[in-house]
């Protein structure tokens, strides 16, 4: 048999080494560095309360990705959930995305109503060199103000957005609604019907795992020979899948990557709800320290007389999204050009990508299936292409 090693043990090396167990012929190897699988994806308690580090609702277009997952671990809808923003300067929670029925009763309408009608004539999205460029393009200054100037600088640490020079994970054209609440039209929006989440995936995806070593380091990656050190001992292997950030697969050649990280509070109410009917997240564009809240009982359903709340504050601690700086991209592609023929990378980290996500980890894992079946690879491993109309704001807003 051929050996494969899978760098990290959270949702993306999990579905690896599933699609290689269902390939055949592989003897594979995990290493993670936590006592447990499924990293921020598996579901904890506190307070009684079933959680993961951060919401992690299943989004997908793709029909095979959502018909794997639910054979696995059931899956319920929650098409209908909405955001809602506070803007304090008006006193008001907004839906998210900007809802045409709500833009009427900001006390500013007629001024956003003219922007808006601007942003339509000019179609100046089109040359936007930053976000901050896009957004007012694409919905005027005003808006841009109240909803997303301030919570970026929060979520990317930045004093100006125009930092931020890539945008594509933003969306394309204004994003304003009419009808619907709802956040999410024509995916398959989701959530498992188990109260421990996904952690059943975790255990039927790793089954077939020969060597599975949690609480393991990798003291040094010799990638150009497609091996590793552990506990002083060189292993090699035919195949390397990397869920990592590539700067510490590659020994830092081309300098460190980058990442925003999060601080994460719970916290306990004595209420059974705190959030308005369908209302999943609350999101801050203020000059809060914090970003957004999770009701989590939205997702989970679990009956108690109390209710679990997440905040989220951005940080420095972990690497937890990819900066949507240009010159870290190129960076990040450079580490990608090096690795050689059997080395692959995946996952948020591996692919230094902001819009990856659980169904994106699945969908990159069957991949590599495929490529291996075939012959052959690609750095990092690709997408569909409707992830990269994605939204920070759809996302992680």
């Amino acid at each position: 048999m051929k050996k494969a090693l899978i760098v990290g043990g959270g949702m993306a090396g999990c579905a690896a080494a599933h699609q290689l167990h269902l390939l055949g012929g592989w003897e594979v190897t995990i290493v993670e560095k936590a006592p447990f699988l499924g990293a921020g994806v598996r579901t904890q308690w506190y307070g009684g309360h079933p959680y993961t580090f951060g919401p992690r609702h299943f989004l997908t277009q793709n029909e095979a990705v959502y018909q794997y997952m639910n054979d696995i671990v059931p899956l319920r809808s929650v098409a209908e959930h909405e955001f809602l923003t506070y803007v304090e300067p008006d006193n008001a929670f907004y839906h998210y995305p900007l809802n045409m029925e709500e833009i009427k009763t900001m006390p500013d309408e007629g001024q956003v109503m003219k922007e808006l009608d601007a942003c339509q004539r000019i179609e100046g999205a089109k040359n936007a060199r930053n976000l901050e460029d896009y957004w007012i393009a694409s919905i005027g200054r005003t808006l841009y103000s109240k909803v997303i100037e301030g919570y970026n600088k929060k979520m990317w640490q930045v004093e100006d957005n125009r930092e931020i020079d890539t945008f594509n994970w933003s969306p394309k054209g204004a994003t304003i609604k009419e009808g619907s609440f709802a956040c999410w039209d024509g995916v398959h929006s989701c959530y498992p019907y188990a109260p421990d989440g996904y952690n059943r995936y975790f255990d039927i995806a790793t089954q077939g795992v020969q060597h599975l070593m949690l609480n393991t380091v990798i003291e040094r990656f010799d990638i150009e020979n497609k091996a590793v050190v552990i506990d002083g001992e060189k292993r090699r292997f035919d195949v390397i899948v990397s869920t990592i950030s590539p700067d510490i697969l590659m020994n830092g050649c081309y300098g460190e990557l980058p990442f925003i990280g999060r601080d994460f509070h719970k916290l306990v109410f004595p209420v059974e709800e705190v959030f308005p009917p369908n209302v999943y997240f609350l999101y801050y564009a203020n000059d809060e320290k914090f970003t957004r809240m999770v009701e989590y009982k939205r997702f989970t359903r679990h009956k108690s007389p109390t209710t679990l709340i997440g905040l989220e504050i951005p940080s420095h601690n972990g690497k937890f999204y990819p900066l949507p700086f240009q010159s870290e991209i190129e960076r990040a592609e450079k580490y990608f050009r090096d690795m050689p023929e059997g080395v692959f990378s995946m996952g948020r980290a591996g692919t230094y990508r902001y819009a990856i996500d659980i169904d994106d980890c699945i969908e990159q894992a069957m991949e590599i299936a495929v490529v291996l079946k075939q012959g052959g690879q690609e750095h990092p491993v690709p997408v569909a292409k409707w992830r990269e109309i994605d939204v920070f704001s759809q996302k992680d807003r």
